[in-house]
Protein backbone atom coordinates (compact mmCIF):
# COMPACT_ATOMS: atom_id res chain seq x y z
CA UNK A 1 0.00 0.00 0.00
CA UNK A 2 1.30 3.51 -0.72
CA UNK A 3 2.22 5.62 2.25
CA UNK A 4 -0.58 7.88 3.41
CA UNK A 5 0.18 11.44 2.53
CA UNK A 6 0.71 14.08 5.18
CA UNK A 7 -0.06 17.63 4.16
CA UNK A 8 1.06 21.08 5.07
CA UNK A 9 -2.24 22.51 6.22
CA UNK A 10 -1.58 22.14 9.97
CA UNK A 11 1.48 23.87 11.49
CA UNK A 12 3.80 21.59 13.44
CA UNK A 13 4.56 21.95 17.11
CA UNK A 14 7.79 22.19 19.04
CA UNK A 15 11.23 22.28 17.49
CA UNK A 16 9.94 21.96 13.92
CA UNK A 17 9.11 25.67 14.07
CA UNK A 18 12.68 26.76 14.71
CA UNK A 19 15.11 23.84 14.66
CA UNK A 20 17.89 24.21 17.20
CA UNK A 21 16.33 27.17 18.97
CA UNK A 22 13.60 26.93 21.65
CA UNK A 23 10.66 29.19 20.89
CA UNK A 24 10.06 32.31 22.97
CA UNK A 25 6.79 31.88 24.84
CA UNK A 26 4.94 34.81 26.42
CA UNK A 27 1.89 33.72 28.36
CA UNK A 28 -0.78 36.08 29.71
CA UNK A 29 1.42 39.06 28.91
CA UNK A 30 4.24 37.86 31.22
CA UNK A 31 7.77 37.77 29.83
CA UNK A 32 9.86 34.85 31.19
CA UNK A 33 12.61 35.79 33.64
CA UNK A 34 15.98 36.42 32.10
CA UNK A 35 14.51 37.35 28.72
CA UNK A 36 15.19 40.89 27.56
CA UNK A 37 12.34 41.84 25.22
CA UNK A 38 12.23 45.37 23.90
CA UNK A 39 8.97 47.31 23.68
CA UNK A 40 8.82 47.32 19.84
CA UNK A 41 8.87 43.52 19.86
CA UNK A 42 6.10 43.41 22.46
CA UNK A 43 4.06 45.84 20.38
CA UNK A 44 4.46 43.71 17.29
CA UNK A 45 3.49 40.59 19.25
CA UNK A 46 0.44 42.37 20.64
CA UNK A 47 -0.71 43.53 17.21
CA UNK A 48 -0.29 40.03 15.76
CA UNK A 49 -2.18 38.56 18.71
CA UNK A 50 -5.07 41.01 18.29
CA UNK A 51 -5.30 40.29 14.57
CA UNK A 52 -5.27 36.54 15.21
CA UNK A 53 -7.95 36.88 17.90
CA UNK A 54 -10.15 38.98 15.61
CA UNK A 55 -9.87 36.43 12.78
CA UNK A 56 -10.56 33.59 15.20
CA UNK A 57 -13.71 35.17 16.64
CA UNK A 58 -14.93 36.14 13.18
CA UNK A 59 -14.59 32.56 11.96
CA UNK A 60 -16.06 31.19 15.19
CA UNK A 61 -19.09 33.45 14.92
CA UNK A 62 -19.70 32.27 11.38
CA UNK A 63 -19.47 28.62 12.41
CA UNK A 64 -21.71 29.20 15.45
CA UNK A 65 -24.73 29.86 13.23
CA UNK A 66 -27.07 26.96 12.66
CA UNK A 67 -26.99 26.33 8.90
CA UNK A 68 -30.26 26.48 7.00
CA UNK A 69 -30.83 23.27 5.05
CA UNK A 70 -31.64 23.94 1.40
CA UNK A 71 -32.19 21.91 -1.75
CA UNK A 72 -32.49 25.12 -3.75
CA UNK A 73 -32.64 28.83 -3.00
CA UNK A 74 -36.32 29.69 -3.45
CA UNK A 75 -35.82 33.38 -2.73
CA UNK A 76 -33.12 36.04 -2.32
CA UNK A 77 -31.33 34.24 0.53
CA UNK A 78 -29.00 36.55 2.47
CA UNK A 79 -25.41 35.98 3.59
CA UNK A 80 -25.10 33.08 5.98
CA UNK A 81 -24.63 29.36 6.44
CA UNK A 82 -26.44 26.86 4.26
CA UNK A 83 -26.37 23.06 4.33
CA UNK A 84 -27.01 21.02 1.19
CA UNK A 85 -26.86 17.36 0.25
CA UNK A 86 -23.75 15.70 -1.17
CA UNK A 87 -22.26 12.22 -0.89
CA UNK A 88 -18.95 10.46 -0.33
CA UNK A 89 -17.71 8.44 -3.32
CA UNK A 90 -14.51 6.55 -2.52
CA UNK A 91 -13.04 6.19 -6.00
CA UNK A 92 -13.04 8.02 -9.29
CA UNK A 93 -14.98 5.17 -10.87
CA UNK A 94 -17.61 5.36 -8.11
CA UNK A 95 -17.89 9.14 -8.57
CA UNK A 96 -18.64 8.68 -12.27
CA UNK A 97 -21.10 5.82 -11.66
CA UNK A 98 -23.21 8.01 -9.38
CA UNK A 99 -24.64 7.60 -5.89
CA UNK A 100 -26.10 4.10 -6.05
CA UNK A 101 -26.49 3.70 -2.28
CA UNK A 102 -28.56 6.84 -1.79
CA UNK A 103 -26.51 7.77 1.28
CA UNK A 104 -25.94 11.51 1.63
CA UNK A 105 -24.19 14.02 3.86
CA UNK A 106 -25.09 17.67 4.28
CA UNK A 107 -22.15 19.86 3.33
CA UNK A 108 -22.01 23.44 4.65
CA UNK A 109 -21.44 26.51 2.52
CA UNK A 110 -20.76 30.06 3.73
CA UNK A 111 -22.46 32.52 1.37
CA UNK A 112 -20.98 35.99 0.94
CA UNK A 113 -22.89 38.40 -1.31
CA UNK A 114 -21.92 41.99 -2.11
CA UNK A 115 -24.54 44.64 -1.28
CA UNK A 116 -27.22 45.40 -3.86
CA UNK A 117 -29.69 43.48 -5.96
CA UNK A 118 -27.85 42.90 -9.24
CA UNK A 119 -27.21 39.43 -10.65
CA UNK A 120 -23.65 38.44 -9.90
CA UNK A 121 -20.90 36.07 -10.93
CA UNK A 122 -19.68 33.81 -8.12
CA UNK A 123 -16.75 31.67 -7.07
CA UNK A 124 -16.87 28.49 -4.99
CA UNK A 125 -13.87 28.15 -2.65
CA UNK A 126 -12.62 24.62 -1.92
CA UNK A 127 -10.29 24.19 1.06
CA UNK A 128 -7.27 21.94 1.45
CA UNK A 129 -6.30 19.19 3.87
CA UNK A 130 -6.42 21.40 6.94
CA UNK A 131 -10.09 22.16 6.42
CA UNK A 132 -11.73 25.55 6.24
CA UNK A 133 -9.52 28.38 7.52
CA UNK A 134 -9.80 32.08 8.35
CA UNK A 135 -8.63 33.50 5.00
CA UNK A 136 -11.47 31.67 3.25
CA UNK A 137 -13.99 33.25 5.63
CA UNK A 138 -12.56 36.75 5.65
CA UNK A 139 -9.80 37.73 3.24
CA UNK A 140 -10.97 36.02 0.06
CA UNK A 141 -14.69 36.91 0.42
CA UNK A 142 -13.79 40.56 1.02
CA UNK A 143 -11.51 40.71 -2.02
CA UNK A 144 -14.01 39.06 -4.34
CA UNK A 145 -17.05 40.91 -2.97
CA UNK A 146 -15.24 44.22 -3.50
CA UNK A 147 -14.94 43.22 -7.17
CA UNK A 148 -18.65 42.39 -7.42
CA UNK A 149 -18.19 38.62 -7.18
CA UNK A 150 -20.16 36.47 -4.73
CA UNK A 151 -18.37 33.76 -2.72
CA UNK A 152 -19.53 30.34 -1.54
CA UNK A 153 -16.91 28.87 0.83
CA UNK A 154 -17.32 25.17 1.45
CA UNK A 155 -16.74 23.26 4.69
CA UNK A 156 -16.46 19.67 3.53
CA UNK A 157 -14.74 18.15 6.57
CA UNK A 158 -16.73 19.46 9.53
CA UNK A 159 -20.04 17.88 8.46
CA UNK A 160 -18.21 14.55 8.11
CA UNK A 161 -16.84 14.80 11.65
CA UNK A 162 -13.29 15.48 10.44
CA UNK A 163 -11.19 18.48 11.42
CA UNK A 164 -8.21 17.79 9.21
CA UNK A 165 -6.92 15.05 6.95
CA UNK A 166 -3.32 16.14 7.44
CA UNK A 167 -2.39 12.95 9.24
CA UNK A 168 -4.70 10.59 7.34
CA UNK A 169 -6.01 11.48 3.89
CA UNK A 170 -8.24 8.41 3.83
CA UNK A 171 -10.61 10.05 6.34
CA UNK A 172 -12.24 11.90 3.44
CA UNK A 173 -11.66 10.54 -0.07
CA UNK A 174 -10.40 13.03 -2.64
CA UNK A 175 -13.33 12.12 -4.87
CA UNK A 176 -15.71 13.32 -2.15
CA UNK A 177 -14.27 16.83 -2.64
CA UNK A 178 -15.29 16.66 -6.30
CA UNK A 179 -18.80 15.46 -5.44
CA UNK A 180 -19.11 18.35 -2.97
CA UNK A 181 -17.94 20.86 -5.57
CA UNK A 182 -20.66 19.75 -7.99
CA UNK A 183 -23.30 19.70 -5.24
CA UNK A 184 -22.33 23.29 -4.38
CA UNK A 185 -22.59 24.33 -8.02
CA UNK A 186 -26.03 22.76 -8.32
CA UNK A 187 -27.48 24.59 -5.31
CA UNK A 188 -25.68 27.92 -5.83
CA UNK A 189 -26.99 28.16 -9.39
CA UNK A 190 -30.56 28.39 -8.01
CA UNK A 191 -29.89 31.61 -6.08
CA UNK A 192 -31.79 34.47 -7.76
CA UNK A 193 -28.81 36.84 -7.46
CA UNK A 194 -26.30 34.40 -8.96
CA UNK A 195 -25.74 34.19 -12.70
CA UNK A 196 -25.59 30.41 -13.23
CA UNK A 197 -23.51 30.89 -16.39
CA UNK A 198 -20.77 32.70 -14.44
CA UNK A 199 -19.79 30.46 -11.53
CA UNK A 200 -16.09 29.67 -11.03
CA UNK A 201 -14.28 27.23 -8.76
CA UNK A 202 -11.09 28.09 -6.86
CA UNK A 203 -9.34 25.27 -5.02
CA UNK A 204 -6.41 25.48 -2.63
CA UNK A 205 -3.83 22.64 -2.39
CA UNK A 206 -5.95 19.47 -2.10
CA UNK A 207 -8.87 21.65 -3.18
CA UNK A 208 -6.93 22.46 -6.35
CA UNK A 209 -7.10 18.78 -7.25
CA UNK A 210 -10.90 18.96 -6.92
CA UNK A 211 -11.02 22.11 -9.05
CA UNK A 212 -9.02 20.44 -11.82
CA UNK A 213 -11.22 17.34 -11.75
CA UNK A 214 -14.36 19.48 -11.83
CA UNK A 215 -13.21 20.65 -15.27
CA UNK A 216 -12.88 17.15 -16.75
CA UNK A 217 -15.51 16.48 -19.42
CA UNK A 218 -16.11 12.83 -18.55
CA UNK A 219 -16.59 13.68 -14.87
CA UNK A 220 -18.86 16.64 -15.68
CA UNK A 221 -21.06 14.47 -17.92
CA UNK A 222 -21.35 11.81 -15.20
CA UNK A 223 -22.86 14.31 -12.75
CA UNK A 224 -26.00 14.86 -14.87
CA UNK A 225 -26.24 18.54 -13.99
CA UNK A 226 -29.38 20.36 -15.19
CA UNK A 227 -29.49 22.39 -18.41
CA UNK A 228 -25.81 22.07 -19.24
CA UNK A 229 -24.70 23.57 -15.92
CA UNK A 230 -20.92 23.53 -15.37
CA UNK A 231 -18.15 25.65 -13.89
CA UNK A 232 -17.33 28.59 -16.15
CA UNK A 233 -13.78 29.16 -14.88
CA UNK A 234 -11.22 27.22 -12.84
CA UNK A 235 -8.54 28.63 -10.50
CA UNK A 236 -6.21 25.93 -9.08
CA UNK A 237 -4.16 27.64 -6.37
CA UNK A 238 -0.90 26.03 -5.16
CA UNK A 239 -2.72 22.99 -6.42
CA UNK A 240 -2.20 19.34 -5.84
CA UNK A 241 -3.01 17.06 -8.74
CA UNK A 242 -0.22 18.20 -11.06
CA UNK A 243 1.90 15.10 -10.45
CA UNK A 244 1.41 11.51 -9.39
CA UNK A 245 -1.84 9.55 -9.21
CA UNK A 246 -4.07 12.63 -9.51
CA UNK A 247 -2.57 13.84 -12.78
CA UNK A 248 -4.59 12.96 -15.89
CA UNK A 249 -3.31 12.44 -19.41
CA UNK A 250 -3.99 15.84 -20.98
CA UNK A 251 -5.27 15.07 -24.46
CA UNK A 252 -7.91 16.87 -26.54
CA UNK A 253 -11.38 16.51 -25.07
CA UNK A 254 -10.30 15.57 -21.55
CA UNK A 255 -10.69 19.05 -20.05
CA UNK A 256 -13.52 21.48 -20.70
CA UNK A 257 -13.11 24.79 -22.52
CA UNK A 258 -13.62 26.74 -19.29
CA UNK A 259 -10.63 29.09 -18.89
CA UNK A 260 -8.09 28.16 -16.20
CA UNK A 261 -5.77 30.29 -14.10
CA UNK A 262 -3.09 28.45 -12.15
CA UNK A 263 -1.72 30.47 -9.21
CA UNK A 264 1.47 29.09 -7.71
CA UNK A 265 4.44 30.19 -5.63
CA UNK A 266 7.86 29.50 -7.08
CA UNK A 267 9.23 28.59 -3.62
CA UNK A 268 6.59 25.89 -3.04
CA UNK A 269 8.38 22.67 -2.12
CA UNK A 270 5.25 20.66 -1.24
CA UNK A 271 3.46 20.96 -4.57
CA UNK A 272 6.38 22.21 -6.68
CA UNK A 273 5.62 24.72 -9.40
CA UNK A 274 7.38 22.79 -12.19
CA UNK A 275 4.84 19.97 -12.60
CA UNK A 276 1.95 22.46 -12.54
CA UNK A 277 3.60 24.61 -15.22
CA UNK A 278 4.10 21.50 -17.35
CA UNK A 279 0.54 20.30 -16.71
CA UNK A 280 -0.90 23.74 -17.52
CA UNK A 281 1.09 23.81 -20.75
CA UNK A 282 -0.23 20.39 -21.81
CA UNK A 283 -3.82 21.25 -20.86
CA UNK A 284 -3.52 24.43 -22.90
CA UNK A 285 -2.14 22.63 -25.93
CA UNK A 286 -5.05 20.18 -25.69
CA UNK A 287 -7.52 23.03 -26.21
CA UNK A 288 -8.31 24.70 -22.87
CA UNK A 289 -7.47 28.42 -22.44
CA UNK A 290 -4.85 28.45 -19.66
CA UNK A 291 -3.00 31.21 -17.85
CA UNK A 292 -0.35 30.88 -15.16
CA UNK A 293 0.43 33.41 -12.41
CA UNK A 294 3.80 32.87 -10.72
CA UNK A 295 3.99 34.35 -7.22
CA UNK A 296 7.68 35.03 -6.64
CA UNK A 297 9.11 33.80 -3.35
CA UNK A 298 5.81 32.32 -2.19
CA UNK A 299 5.65 29.03 -0.31
CA UNK A 300 2.78 26.57 0.05
CA UNK A 301 -0.32 28.04 1.71
CA UNK A 302 0.92 31.59 1.17
CA UNK A 303 -2.60 32.94 1.80
CA UNK A 304 -2.47 31.92 5.48
CA UNK A 305 -2.78 34.68 8.08
CA UNK A 306 0.25 33.19 9.83
CA UNK A 307 3.50 34.74 8.49
CA UNK A 308 5.74 32.16 10.16
CA UNK A 309 7.61 29.60 8.09
CA UNK A 310 7.00 26.01 9.14
CA UNK A 311 8.99 22.99 8.06
CA UNK A 312 7.23 19.65 8.32
CA UNK A 313 9.86 16.93 8.32
CA UNK A 314 7.30 14.13 8.02
CA UNK A 315 5.18 15.63 5.25
CA UNK A 316 4.85 13.19 2.37
CA UNK A 317 4.96 14.80 -1.06
CA UNK A 318 5.25 13.80 -4.69
CA UNK A 319 8.58 14.41 -6.40
CA UNK A 320 8.56 16.97 -9.17
CA UNK A 321 9.91 14.43 -11.68
CA UNK A 322 7.23 11.79 -11.01
CA UNK A 323 6.11 10.52 -14.45
CA UNK A 324 2.91 8.84 -13.27
CA UNK A 325 -0.43 9.86 -14.83
CA UNK A 326 -3.90 8.37 -15.29
CA UNK A 327 -5.93 8.01 -18.49
CA UNK A 328 -9.46 9.19 -17.65
CA UNK A 329 -10.98 7.03 -20.39
CA UNK A 330 -9.59 3.73 -19.12
CA UNK A 331 -8.46 4.66 -15.58
CA UNK A 332 -5.15 2.95 -16.38
CA UNK A 333 -1.88 4.32 -14.96
CA UNK A 334 1.00 5.16 -17.29
CA UNK A 335 4.60 6.29 -17.22
CA UNK A 336 4.38 9.36 -19.45
CA UNK A 337 8.12 9.29 -20.22
CA UNK A 338 7.98 5.80 -21.75
CA UNK A 339 4.28 5.33 -22.48
CA UNK A 340 4.31 2.04 -20.57
CA UNK A 341 1.20 1.00 -18.68
CA UNK A 342 1.85 0.55 -14.96
CA UNK A 343 0.20 -2.25 -13.00
CA UNK A 344 1.07 -4.65 -10.21
CA UNK A 345 4.63 -4.30 -8.93
CA UNK A 346 5.47 -1.72 -11.60
CA UNK A 347 2.70 0.53 -10.27
CA UNK A 348 3.57 0.13 -6.59
CA UNK A 349 7.23 0.61 -7.45
CA UNK A 350 6.43 3.87 -9.20
CA UNK A 351 4.48 5.08 -6.17
CA UNK A 352 7.51 4.42 -3.97
CA UNK A 353 9.82 6.13 -6.46
CA UNK A 354 7.61 9.23 -6.57
CA UNK A 355 7.38 9.71 -2.80
CA UNK A 356 9.50 12.12 -0.74
CA UNK A 357 9.44 13.67 2.74
CA UNK A 358 9.66 17.21 4.08
CA UNK A 359 8.04 20.48 2.97
CA UNK A 360 7.45 24.10 3.97
CA UNK A 361 4.49 26.43 4.54
CA UNK A 362 4.55 30.19 5.01
CA UNK A 363 1.88 32.87 4.91
CA UNK A 364 2.68 36.12 3.13
CA UNK A 365 0.41 39.15 2.84
CA UNK A 366 2.40 40.36 -0.18
CA UNK A 367 2.02 37.04 -1.99
CA UNK A 368 -1.63 36.77 -1.03
CA UNK A 369 -2.44 40.25 -2.33
CA UNK A 370 -0.67 39.52 -5.61
CA UNK A 371 -2.55 36.24 -5.98
CA UNK A 372 -5.88 37.89 -5.17
CA UNK A 373 -5.32 40.59 -7.77
CA UNK A 374 -4.48 37.97 -10.38
CA UNK A 375 -7.62 35.97 -9.52
CA UNK A 376 -9.91 39.02 -9.56
CA UNK A 377 -8.50 40.28 -12.87
CA UNK A 378 -8.85 36.82 -14.42
CA UNK A 379 -12.46 36.35 -13.32
CA UNK A 380 -13.51 39.85 -14.34
CA UNK A 381 -11.99 39.30 -17.78
CA UNK A 382 -13.55 35.84 -18.09
CA UNK A 383 -16.98 36.97 -16.90
CA UNK A 384 -16.91 40.27 -18.77
CA UNK A 385 -17.54 42.51 -15.79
Amino acid sequence: MPRRAATLETPPAGDDIAPGRPPLTIQNGIVPKGVNVQIPLLARLLVRALVAIACFWSALAAHAQAPEVVTAFSGPAPNGLYAFASWTPRTLAELMQGNRTGETVNIVGHLFLPPGGDRLPAVVLVHGSGGIYSAELDYWPKRFNAAGIAVFTLDMFGPRGVRSTAEDQSQVPFTADVADAFAALRVLATHPRIDRQRIAIMGFSRGGTAALRASVERIIASQKLPDGLRYAAVVPTYAGGCAGVFRLVAKPGVFSKAPMLFIHGDADDYTPIGPCQDYADKIGKAGTPVEFAVIEGAHHKFDSDDPKRYYLRGATRTKADCPLEIDIDTLYAYDRTTGARLQGEAYTGMLKHCGALGATTEGSSRARDKAAQAAVDFLKKTFGN
